[in-house]
């Protein structure tokens, strides 16, 4: 059964943080370089999406956690695999493959699941992440018309980010954290162009990010405006995670849900990280703000941002099953 056709019948829910599942491990840089990478000569520790590559047990472990937690979305691990993130740990070169197997791992443990229980279809969807700069801000307060990176840089490396999920087996893009509108402008371009060149399509989500009270993204567009700027794109989805927690998030959901004429997803962190940058917000006290959207109707994907984990998507699962997926009305579109 189609993605499309599932979510208007119920909720999907999504998987929670990567990041947080990650941290649970103590690796070394050893676990990062591999064998592929040991003679690297630059420090790659931290650099979680060449997991995938290096370490992809513990990849294909945190999958399988989501999966029996409840999840039907899994994202790939690779939120930073663009050429221009990656540029930090000098890896353009691995970026193709970063895509491709982590796409793979992804599809190879969704279908294991699928095969189990036919009747609740597990996905994957690959994960665009923003990429480390902004093509419609300065990051030099003293020269305001600097760029650090340029919309066709930007198309190029979305462009092959998005060529290697696909090959590798992803059912839908998901671009996701969106602080900067221009970028996705771009990410959106260059994924229409791969799919003219290739003769195939899939679905697309877009998932900008609120960075605080005001209600905006970093760019400086209200969550109307940005719908409103990606609304050209035949999109499955559009959504807001990261950042806020699910309560603070809600207001932004309310005006996506009466003006999109696409689905709407959600996937917000685990409450706001402490001192220490650790998410204490429990699963309980998530997934009771969680079923606030869903009382309300406001969503159709549901799942977790930062701090959030597999008890966490255990329980946004069941509240999800409750409730029925919000309603694409005529006067939306």
């Amino acid at each position: 059964m189609k993605l499309q056709d599932i979510l208007t019948k119920r909720i999907l829910v999504l998987d929670g943080a990567m990041g947080t599942m990650i941290q649970r491990h103590p690796l070394t840089e050893a676990d990062f370089r591999g064998e592929r990478f040991k003679d690297h000569p630059y420090p790659l520790k931290g650099n979680n999406d060449l997991l995938s590559l290096t370490r992809p047990d513990i990849i294909k472990d945190i999958h399988r956690q989501y999966l029996e937690a409840g999840a039907d979305i899994l994202e790939t691990n690779t939120f930073s695999s663009t050429s221009i993130a990656q540029a930090d740990y000098h890896l353009e070169s691995a970026v193709y493959d970063l895509n491709y197997q982590s796409a793979k791992i992804a599809r190879e443990v969704a279908d294991e699941f699928t095969k189990r229980d036919s009747s609740k279809p597990r996905f994957v969807a690959g994960s665009i992440g923003p990429t480390t700069k902004l093509a419609s801000m300065s990051p030099d307060v003293n020269n305001p018309g600097f760029r650090a990176v340029t919309f066709d840089q930007l198309a190029t490396a979305f462009k092959e980010q998005a060529r290697g999920l696909m090959e590798g087996g992803a059912d839908v893009l998901l671009l996701e954290t969106i602080t900067d509108t221009l970028n996705v402008k771009a990410a959106l371009f260059a994924i229409q162009e791969l799919f003219e060149e290739i003769g195939k399509e899939i679905p697309i989500m877009v998932s900008g990010t609120i960075t605080d009270a005001s209600g905006r993204i970093l760019s400086g567009q209200t969550a109307e405006a940005f719908l409103i700027s990606v609304a050209h794109a035949p999109l499955l989805s559009i959504g807001l995670n990261c950042a806020l927690g699910a309560s603070a998030l809600r207001p932004y959901l309310q005006v996506l849900n009466e003006k999109a004429p696409f689905f709407v997803s959600a996937h917000p962190n685990a409450g706001l990280p402490n001192e220490f940058g650790k998410y204490d917000q429990t699963p309980e006290e998530m997934a009771s703000q969680v079923e606030e959207y869903l009382k309300e109707g406001l969503v159709n994907v549901v799942g977790g941002c930062c701090g959030s984990t597999p008890d966490h998507i255990r329980l946004i699962a069941q509240a999800a099953s409750k409730y029925a997926p919000r309603k694409l009305e005529v006067e939306h579109v």
